[in-house]
């Protein structure tokens, strides 16, 4: 228990101070922490959770909207490149500073959303919200399959960055390295649909990995 308890705190809407705790219980080591812990924690009652959310899967589901969102906030505030490959470029760097800031407690919600559930959520669609805002109209994507590109690839970079992710979770990635491969596999999604200028680039950035 962290003996922060967010009643002690300016009041927060109920969802969020739910959100908050369960957070905080991640932070500590806690990824088994039940509904009562968290009630507990948030200074709410212990059915509380339950009407917010319905459940822990839910619970985690939301944190990682809670991620994705940050990502795209920060995005949205950035100075963006001209480029669509560029761009997609800083919305992976800005995906895995976000992960990294709390990498305890966002391994731990990965972990969770991981794992099989009967409300699967939509992570998935929810992350190509930020790869397709990313690539914008498209600029310096070749003409000839630009609309194919802008079609399929922000789901083959949620794909791609999940997939890093996963590694990352599980240990096998570690965090020094977590933004090298994410460029990477970004880059490898990317080479067949940019101009011959930015593949030379995104070649060099795949030789620094190899």
């Amino acid at each position: 228990m962290t003996h922060h308890k967010t009643h002690s705190q300016p009041k927060l809407p109920t969802r969020d101070r739910v959100l908050d705790a369960a957070e905080r219980l991640l932070a500590v080591g806690s990824a088994a922490f039940s509904m009562r812990e968290l009630a507990e924690e948030a200074g709410v009652s212990f059915a509380t959770p339950f009407n917010q959310f319905g459940s822990k899967a839910a619970i985690m589901l939301a944190l990682s909207a809670r991620l994705i969102a940050s990502m795209q906030q920060k995005f949205a505030q950035a100075s963006l490149p001209d480029t669509a490959s560029a761009r997609a470029l800083l919305a992976v760097d800005i995906a895995v500073s976000v992960m990294l800031a709390a990498p305890g407690v966002n391994r731990a919600i990965m972990a969770a959303i991981g794992a099989p559930s009967d409300d699967p959520g939509e992570v998935s669609s929810r992350s190509a919200a930020l790869w397709a805002e990313a690539f914008g109209d498209g600029k310096a994507l070749l003409p000839a399959t630009r609309p194919l590109a802008l079609a399929i690839l922000p789901n083959q970079l949620a794909t791609a960055f999940r997939g890093v992710l996963s590694f990352w979770t599980a240990g096998e990635i570690p965090d020094r390295l977590l933004k090298k491969r994410a460029r990477a596999a970004a880059a490898t999604v990317l080479l067949g649909f940019v101009s011959r200028e930015d593949r030379i680039h995104l070649i060099c950035l795949l030789q620094e990995v190899s």
